[in-house]
């Protein structure tokens, strides 16, 4: 394999709204740079990076894939991301190690709510951003309302490089204002493309953005604002030169042109990558920490001869071979047959093959440098978010921050016996999918399974069965309500007594119950004089007071903030044992914990919204609906933020209805607050439905 230095390397990843054409700009890609022969389309399932059942299946991308090719000497490394939002911590690994985003955006629609969500990504990791504008080729396609909106979105500094010459479904030329040219594409599909002078309806316009474009370059650097203020112009050497820092700075967002499915603008699209775009030996130094000493940085550099540090980004599971772990080498070389230190856990990992991967396809790289990408397989013990460096220099780089779930169901199984395997099913998916969790809830008896939305979940429970031959049900999940009680119980009595020939059993006690203020937990006062209790059974007692708290007296739900005062009782010489002194504390609790004006208390979540201003009635009502008290409004950029404390079972599906309302531009996070006392009318539905369910597993 050929070996690229850090120079020669470009890493990319291509994002953007849902159908905005990433996918068939990689296979574009590709077909130009001589990597396919032909190219595949979604729509009938056979492009490179699309190569999962899943996404053949519904012809959206699920996950990114990593692809490669060579375009002028220098390698380009693709990550070819989903646009849906219930993949989008597979962007956000993405864009940790890539150091250019490509954001497309569609020709007529323009800026979407996938654009603005990736956008908020890119300014998190600080990468460089290109601007591609697709599907030039579509009947209202209209370029300058797409420059206009991203403008608005993005800011001034979205600056025009490409536009086309004849948009709209004849669309095959662009002018190019940076070179001062027109390219025409044949139109046959192979990106080829011939240069002329830029015709003289376009000059005027062309000479425009030709200044302004300059003038953006050289307001990035004091040196070159020096030299453009002096001579009025910049030279082709300096405009290249800081093209590239402002690209790299994030001071200039260059928009171009393109349709991909045509193959048309790609080609210039990948000559203005290799030629402008920063390499990983240009990107800023990386920052690691000291292994076990988190305040100590490192600060790490794209040199080959350097200590080999590698970050592990994404984990597949593929048929027949098992693990796949995606990674970048952020400094040193790694060779097949070294050893590392996987930093994150202290265990040793021999790397035993390295590949370069495009899709599915995989070939032996033998040795990647620093700023590269590549996969290794049969890690023993190392998984997305890991670092992997020498015994010389054991440090740790900062893992991606996926994004927190948004929608929880319960799972049951179909069949009997198949707990084990789902369990086992569920944690190799967690390793692969980290937006993905798994929660086994004792008390409720149940597993609950957590991501980014239905879709999500929906593919979650097919992968567990098509490849762990396990069938579950999807079910809402129940609500961890609380018992407690608002009202004393003076004297709760209980005598366990039982004669069955031979020893007897006895046990009496007398109980107290007071309520606690919220969130203080249970307390257990021994009260008794004179020894009417003997001291050896009073573990007891409390043992069986804390078994009846576990199941509940009300509704089966458990029981928190009370005080359990044992102040009197009775025993018997020969009867009396550790069984029937828990008995009676169990039962006597139950009858007191009655007395006490019971009530349950249900889970408080605080949530913030963010929607556009005009869903802002719509959701406000919304949530009034769902019993929610609103706390705030706020702004951000041009959306509006509703903080708000809402019931968690009215929270149930909530992302999807937030998507529906405000056409998937509404996005939410969610936090546990606080436990409330459950309205009168709704708990005693929660009660009779507690009852009906006992009655039925009898």
């Amino acid at each position: 394999m050929k070996e690229y230095t850090p120079e020669h390397i470009r890493n990319i990843a291509l994002i953007g709204h849902g159908g905005s054409g990433k996918t068939s700009m990689a296979e574009a890609m590709l077909f130009s740079a001589g990597v396919i022969n032909r190219m595949g389309t979604v729509q009938d399932g056979t492009t490179v990076s699309d190569y999962h059942n899943d996404e053949i299946e519904r012809q959206v991308s699920i996950i990114t894939t990593l692809l490669h090719l060579e375009w002028k000497g220098v390698k380009v490394n693709i990550l070819d991301t989903p646009g849906y939002q219930d993949f989008t911590g597979e962007v956000k690994a993405a864009l940790r190690v890539s150091d250019i985003g490509v954001l497309f955006l569609k020709a007529v629609e323009g800026v979407e709510v996938g654009s603005e969500l990736v956008w908020g990504y890119t300014e998190e990791n600080k990468n460089a951003v290109i601007i591609v504008v697709n599907k030039l080729d579509h009947e209202n396609a209209a370029f300058d309302k797409v420059v206009s909106s991203a403008k608005l979105h993005f800011g001034n500094d979205v600056t025009v490089v490409q536009f086309p010459a004849n948009e709209g479904v004849q669309f095959n030329s662009i002018v190019d204002v940076l070179r001062m040219k027109l390219l025409t594409y044949s139109g046959d599909g192979t990106g080829k493309y011939s240069e002329e002078a830029i015709p003289e309806q376009f000059s005027t316009k062309a000479n425009e953005l030709h200044q302004q474009l300059i003038e953006k370059i050289a307001e990035s650097d004091e040196e070159l604002l020096n030299v453009f203020l002096e001579n009025g112009t910049l030279s082709e050497d300096q405009l290249a030169k800081g093209l590239r820092a402002a690209l790299r700075n994030r001071s200039i967002f260059p928009v171009l042109c393109a349709a991909s499915t045509r193959n048309i603008g790609v080609t210039s699209l990948l000559d203005f990558i290799v030629d402008h775009a920063p390499s990983p030996a240009e990107m800023p130094e990386t920052i690691a920490t000291l292994t076990g000493n988190s305040n100590k940085e490192i600060r790490l550099r794209a040199d080959p001869n350097g200590e080999p540090v590698l970050f592990v980004f994404k984990t597949v599971s593929e048929p027949h071979i098992g693990d796949l772990s995606f990674f970048r080498v952020y400094s040193g070389t790694v060779s097949a047959g070294l050893d590392l230190v996987n930093q994150s856990n202290g265990k040793p990992e021999r790397l035993n093959q390295i590949f370069v991967v495009n899709g599915k396809e995989r070939k032996d790289a033998g040795k990647l440098i620093a700023g590269d990408l590549g996969a290794l397989v049969k890690l023993k013990d190392t998984h997305t978010n890991n670092t992997l460096s020498s015994r010389n220099l054991s440090v740790t780089l900062k893992p991606i921050r996926f994004p927190d779930p948004v929608i929880s169901e319960a799972i049951v199984s179909k069949a009997k016996g198949d707990e084990e395997k789902i369990s086992n099913g569920l944690h190799a998916l967690r390793e692969e999918d980290p937006t993905f969790l798994v929660t086994v809830d004792g008390t409720l008896r149940q597993t609950v399974i957590s991501g980014q939305g239905e879709l999500h979940l929906a593919i979650i429970v097919k992968r567990l069965k098509e490849r762990y031959g396990v069938d579950v049900d999807i079910v809402e999940p129940k609500i961890p309500y609380k018992e407690t009680i608002e009202g004393v119980a003076e004297d709760a009595e209980y005598k366990h007594k039982k004669q069955t020939g031979g020893r007897g059993q006895y046990g009496h006690v007398h109980l107290k119950l007071e309520p606690k203020p919220r969130g203080t937990g249970f307390e257990f006062v021994d009260a008794v004089v004179g020894g009417v209790v003997p001291g050896r059974f009073i573990p007891a007692v409390e043992k069986g007071i804390h078994e009846a708290m576990q199941e509940g007296v009300i509704a089966g739900y458990e029981v928190v903030d009370v005080k359990v005062t044992l102040f009197d009782g009775s025993s018997h010489p020969v009867d009396s044992d550790e069984m029937s002194f828990k008995i009676a504390g169990l039962m006597a609790f139950k009858k007191g914990f009655r007395e006490a004006k019971p009530i349950l208390l249900e889970p408080i979540y605080e949530i913030e919204v963010q929607v556009p201003e005009e869903n802002m009635g719509d959701i406000m009502g919304d949530i009034s609906s769902r019993r929610g008290k609103i706390l705030g409004m706020d702004s951000h950029g041009n959306m509006q933020v509703i903080r708000a404390l809402v019931p968690l079972k009215e929270l149930y599906r909530y992302s999807t209805s937030l998507r529906s309302m405000t056409q998937g531009r509404g996005i939410y996070h969610q936090k546990f607050s606080h436990y409330e006392k459950v309205p009168k009318e709704i708990e005693e539905k929660i009660i009779a439905d507690a009852q009906k369910e006992k009655e039925h597993q009898k």
